[in-house]
């Protein structure tokens, strides 16, 4: 895979994390409630469940473009189509990254880290995000090493950038920070979600 494939793979992968959602308010429950070893133990079983979508969306896309070209690309399209209204609702959202933080209960550093797992194994939107992202990068490049960088940078953004989470909510003062560009990360994830969704339209629409 090449560089610029790759630094490609990594931003979409670091704003799809940075987005507002289930995720980030799970991670940020358990570092406000049980403290920071908590945050970082949801982190990182989150993001074995990021690798493990990861691994079967490659898997499973590689099988489909083996058997079936125009399947693929439609399967493309239709995954385009669901980044640009991802994009979309970044763009109009009304509130920042840290909206969707709430304090909870106690929990010990074991259940926050099944609760971190469960969170992103248990979310559909993950599969179809991945299914989205990944077709260009698993039409590119069919070796094995290829596919497992598509598979590793994915859990390692995920799990740095929400142990990233966890520290900062460890510093109020870098939390108000955070929180004060909320928007502007939701307006620049947008952008970048519909800038990826032309790509891949523009990438398949030679097909047909």
């Amino acid at each position: 895979m090449s560089l610029h494939l790759w630094l490609s793979l990594f931003l979409i992968c670091l704003l799809g994390a940075m987005s507002p959602g289930p995720s980030l308010a799970t991670v940020s429950k358990h570092t406000l409630a049980g403290g920071r070893l908590n945050g970082i133990a949801a982190a990182w079983a989150h993001s074995c469940g990021i690798a493990f979508y990861a691994f079967i969306t490659v898997i499973g896309l590689a099988v489909v473009l083996h058997k079936s070209e125009l399947l693929f690309v439609s399967i493309s399209l239709l995954g385009a189509a669901y980044l640009a209204y991802l994009g979309w609702k970044s763009l109009t959202s009304n509130g920042g990254i840290a909206s969707t933080l709430e304090a909870g209960k106690p929990m010990s550093i074991k259940d926050s880290a099944k609760e971190g797992l469960l969170i992103s194994l248990l979310n559909p939107k993950i599969a179809l995000f991945f299914i989205a992202l990944f077709s260009q990068f698993v039409a590119e490049g069919n070796s094995l090493g290829s596919k497992a960088v598509v598979v590793v940078t994915p859990m390692l953004v995920d799990g740095l950038w929400y142990t990233f989470i966890a520290l900062i909510l460890s510093s109020p003062m870098l939390f108000e920070r955070l929180k004060a560009k909320g928007k502007l990360i939701d307006q620049l994830s947008g952008i970048v979600l519909i800038a990826l969704a032309c790509r891949v339209v523009w990438q398949n629409v030679g097909y047909f």
